[in-house]
């Protein structure tokens, strides 16, 4: 063991539950691991296994519904520990079964429901309900309010779910939750609970609903039965459907802080076994699910306050993939366990590694969250962009070659790099051309701004990998189309990339976006960027933390109406940054001129002329497919790959690599 990271691998307990190490894998939405009747399916099975198998001392599963009757959900989705009993315990005992294998503990995150902020995508358009008449998150409806007998009745399925959790093998149960503005948190939080009844008004009220789950559990399970609270200490509400931005002066419309303390004294007074705490709710998306435009350890500072209110342990997730920021919060006294969510999709073995103090080949969480919550949210799929194998381990299992083939590459950015690793994994010979002085491709400039260093992280990861399989790489080497010819290789690979869109601009000082984040050009004090799209914006706040004086000019009605983040999470705090940190925006508008000076723009119905030192192009990107158009008809295998195919995200390049390379023979 690395003695360094030697406390975060102490034992410690939750109730009667003693974990091997402080890491806890952080429930996900299981989106796509649940089958028809309720159960775990394959994929479910193989992917909470291999987070095991990785040396995570628990594991907290997604989403479990006790419900499907009072809040009717789209079937299959997430599992349903009550809709076929038996069907559910036979499998979630074959998921017990094979973590406990790997000494590690797994508890079964229990659903209350979703109430006003049900997403129609997974889950449909039913009727909603919630404490009161309140307005959904999502769609233009009033809610409905729960009957005392549906309260009673949800409360009851707790119990029964809880049972057949334990009959599974489950050494636990979360409550779904205090937290993130669901149903039992829609009953905590004034706002949204405008009952009369003994559900309604005090704190002590509030938390009725919360409170009799717990002893319908611990009556049904057990006392010793361990039960945890997943549980948001404060909302960042500042209106229906508006979050509040860090550093933000704001009036709090949920939870506040003294609030919240209290709240979680009563629930651990309860009975409560530990505390899973976070920030945020559905209406300040970006705090429960953080982008990158968090700070890593978003949560510690609440955690602690938590923490030295209440006699329990005390879990903290939230960017906490940094193993050193891991074990400051745990010496400060902030918490008592790690919780990792994304990370593990990254990268299952991540608690191993660092076991071994083998951090180089942890494989990094960019925080992009298109894989993840993005593909959650559109298309009901748990995934993640780096990590193909994410939710998949057993359909995309690599394979070995039946006959090792010589592979060259020709382009070094992350579908090159991704493709390499395969390829080398699967007992091929690849080698990789890349025409400047490093591997990474887009992620080089794109790593620039302070809040996108992981995107360096990943182009690291890929340079450390590559070392270690012994893959041959060739940094400023620019091959023609006779020389990959005359190499004789049994298949090409052509990532050559993209390269910037350009608009006919006169002056001197009219650059891409890519020539200023990688500093071969400077901006003066006041830049116009031209694009509005997720690189214009990114770079703004770039642009705008040195200090510089910006405007984004976009062509469309909007920012960020094309190329936008999947996840809501991300383009919600992206498109409420922009105004927030001081910049500028003008839409419906083109630049038709510019003389180093004054840079004249066509609106709808007038022209702007604004006075700029520097015009920075970010309007998308074209395949740089040349070479592929040479060779396609000479050589026998030769792909396209990654955005010299089709101009997408990291997300498309490294899964279309990983289908290429894992499938050639």
């Amino acid at each position: 063991m690395n003695q360094q990271y030697s406390e975060l691998f102490s034992s410690m307990r939750i109730g009667n539950c003693t974990l091997k190490n402080r890491f806890v894998m952080a429930p996900m939405g299981p989106m796509g691991l649940g089958d028809t009747d309720g159960g775990f399916n394959q994929r479910g099975i193989d992917f909470y296994t291999e987070r095991a198998k990785g040396g995570v001392g628990l594991i907290i599963t997604g989403v479990t519904l006790v419900d499907n009757r009072i809040e009717e959900h789209a079937m299959p989705n997430s599992p349903c520990s009550t809709m076929n009993a038996v069907h559910f315990v036979r499998t979630g005992r074959e998921l017990t079964e094979r973590v406990h294998a790997y000494d590690a503990k797994i508890f079964l995150q229990l659903s209350g429901g979703f109430g006003r902020v049900t997403i129609p995508t997974n889950f449909g358009e039913n009727p909603s309900v919630a404490p009161s008449a309140i307005p959904h998150r999502w769609l233009d409806k009033t809610c409905r309010a729960l009957t005392r007998e549906e309260i009673r009745e949800i409360v009851e399925q707790f119990g029964k779910g809880a049972y057949n959790a334990k009959r599974a093998g489950f050494d636990g149960v979360q409550i779904h939750a205090v937290h993130e503005g669901y149903l039992l948190d829609q009953f905590a939080i004034s706002i949204f609970n405008r009952r009369t009844d003994e559900y309604g008004g005090s704190l002590e009220n509030r938390l009725r609903f919360a409170r009799e789950i717990l002893d319908e559990i611990k009556m049904t399970c057990g006392k010793d039965f361990p039960v945890v609270m997943r549980y948001s200490v404060k909302s960042f509400m500042k209106d229906w459907r508006e979050g509040a931005l860090p550093d933000e002066q704001f009036e709090e419309k949920g939870k506040d802080i003294a609030e919240g303390l209290e709240a979680a004294k009563l629930l651990v007074d309860y009975g409560y076994d530990a505390m899973d705490v976070d920030v945020g709710c559905y209406d300040a998306w970006w705090w429960n699910h953080p982008p990158m435009y968090q700070k890593k350890g978003l949560y510690i500072p609440y955690c602690k306050l938590v923490k030295n209110a209440v006699d329990a342990p005390v879990l903290c997730a939230g960017r906490m993939d940094n193993p050193e920021l891991a074990l400051s919060a745990l010496r400060d006294g902030a918490c008592d366990f790690i919780s990792l969510a994304r990370p593990l999709l990254a990268d299952p073995d991540y608690v191993n590694k660092l076991y071994r103090g083998d951090t180089a080949s942890i494989r990094p969480c960019l925080s992009c969250q298109e894989g993840c919550m993005g593909r959650i949210q559109e298309y009901s799929a748990l995934n993640c962009a780096v990590n193909p194998q994410a939710c998949r381990e057993r359909s995309q299992r690599l394979e070995p070659a039946r006959k090792a083939k010589r592979v060259v590459i020709v382009g070094g950015g992350v579908a090159g790099c991704e493709a390499a690793r395969v390829l080398a994994l699967r007992g091929h010979k690849p080698e990789i051309y890349e025409k400047s002085n490093q591997l990474g491709g887009n992620l080089i400039p794109g790593g620039m701004p302070s809040f996108k260093e992981d995107d360096h992280a990943l182009a690291a990861w890929y340079t450390h990998t590559l070392e270690q399989l012994s893959v041959p790489v060739y940094l400023n080497h620019t091959l023609g189309a006779k020389e990959i010819v005359d190499k004789k290789a049994d298949v090409v690979l052509i990532a050559t990339g993209s390269k910037p869109n350009r608009i006919q601009l006169s002056g001197d000082s009219v650059y891409t976006a890519a020539e200023v984040l990688l500093g071969e050009k400077h901006t003066g004090a006041r830049v116009a960027v031209i694009g509005g799209g997720l690189v214009g914006c990114e770079l703004a706040l770039h642009l705008q933390e040195l200090g510089k004086q910006v405007t984004i000019v976009e062509a469309l009605e909007k920012i960020l109406a094309v190329n936008r983040p999947l996840c809501h999470a991300n383009s919600s705090m992206l498109e409420a940054m922009i105004p927030f940190k001081g910049i500028r925006t003008i839409t419906s508008a083109k630049a038709i001129d510019y003389d180093g000076r004054t840079l004249v723009l066509q609106g709808q119905s007038e022209t702007i002329k604004l006075e700029v030192d520097t015009v920075v192009l970010a309007i998308g990107y074209s395949p740089e497919n040349a070479l592929y158009e040479e060779l396609k008809r000479e050589l026998p295998q030769v792909h396209l790959l990654g955005d010299a195919r089709r101009v997408a995200n990291i997300l498309y390049a490294i899964w279309d690599a990983y289908e290429v390379a894992g499938h050639i023979e």
